[in-house]
């Protein structure tokens, strides 16, 4: 059997990281597909070290296993430690996002008053011993199978900071998800890191400097789209953070494309340059009608419900694209990432081979 070998690019998103989970999950069952490396934000980190981890110790079983006690114990802490509760009656409304609860709205009028030093002092953080109990370090550390790189913004330059294998320690996942608002800075090293979101939701660029495969699909957690506009403060704040949260990766979409064209017209050869086979599997926000606040929803029903509908798109994908995997793109940047109309990007395509077939018959 022919393998299909992938690096995967997870983004962050709280609670939504349960979709990742379930195409994770999807993918594991693949027999021909191999995954080569992972980079991970946020949420998206703690998955691709868990995954990492558990394929370690035990291929994909160890990965499944792995994986699926990390949420569940997310959960678990989540349902003694999470700020934000539900009445009974917002259960029985099945009520996935949180921004008409009594506790959410205190809890963001809180972190909107006051900073994390002055609301959690002692810096306590449950998210440090639930990593420290499910994760084994040395597995990490020691490299091997499915190399991770976890991002982190330094609070001090703004820029994105890339750990390795070698680096990846509680403190990094806990920076890599460190959103100002709820948590203090974490410092590595004497250097302060927030969510790696902000420069890097995922950073692409580690898999295509340090992996082998041409080939990286993109997990995506925050919607590039949304219909309407946001009136009230909540929706405005909660549209802003998906914007800035995949500005950095539109950013490097563009590069990925102007470098492939760059390619295909010869400017630069491909001996010395990757051209990239891009695919995605959507965001399930926009769908599902999720906002963000659902993103602090650690019920079991919820992950439960977000991983079936992270296996169902990676299902999906799968029946359409696994044949394309080291072939071609999958998803059109153009359209998708640069808004370019379709006919805009057809008409492109087109002038480029008439100019290769003139210079051809030249």
């Amino acid at each position: 059997m022919a393998q299909k070998i992938l690096n995967v690019a997870l983004q962050g998103g709280g609670a939504h990281g349960a979709y990742t989970w379930g195409v994770l999950d999807r993918l594991l069952e693949e027999e021909d597909i191999i995954i080569d490396s992972v980079s991970g934000t946020s949420a998206g980190a703690i998955n691709a070290v868990v995954f990492s981890g558990g394929f370690r110790a035990g291929k994909h079983a160890g990965a499944k296993a792995a994986l699926s006690n990390l949420w569940h114990e997310v959960s678990a802490v989540g349902a003694l430690t999470n700020p934000v509760k539900t009445t009974f009656f917002e259960q029985w409304r099945d009520q996935w996002n949180l921004d008409g609860t009594l506790s959410y709205e205190m809890f963001e009028l809180m972190t909107r008053m006051f900073s994390p030093y002055q609301i959690n002092p002692f810096n306590l953080n449950p998210l440090r011993s639930l990593l420290a109990s499910q994760i084994d370090w040395d597995i990490i550390n020691a490299g091997g199978d499915i190399p991770v790189f976890i991002t982190a913004t330094s609070v001090r330059n703004g820029r994105a900071r890339v750990f390795r294998c070698h680096e990846v320690t509680v403190d990094t996942l806990l920076a890599s998800a460190c959103i100002p608002f709820y948590f203090q800075t974490v410092e590595i090293d004497g250097e302060p890191y927030w969510d790696g979101g902000y420069m890097g939701n995922p950073s692409l660029w580690p898999l295509i400097y340090h992996a082998k495969s041409r080939d990286i699909l993109l997990v995506q957690i925050n919607p590039l789209e949304r219909e309407g506009i946001p009136h009230k403060a909540g929706e405005i704040i909660n549209r802003l953070n998906e914007i800035t949260f995949n500005s950095s990766l539109i950013a490097e979409m563009r590069a990925i494309d102007f470098v492939a064209r760059l390619i295909e017209d010869n400017h630069l050869s491909e001996e010395k340059y990757k051209r990239l086979n891009m695919h995605m599997i959507p965001a399930p926000d926009v769908a599902c009608q999720l906002n963000a606040s659902s993103k602090l929803n650690t019920d079991m029903r919820f992950l439960n419900l977000l991983r079936d509908i992270g296996r169902n798109s990676a299902e999906s994908w799968i029946k359409e694209n696994k044949r394309h995997i080291g072939d071609r793109c999958t998803v059109d940047i153009r359209e998708v990432f640069l808004g370019l109309p379709p006919e805009h990007h057809a008409a492109s395509v087109m002038d480029r081979k008439a100019k290769k077939a003139a210079g051809a018959g030249q």
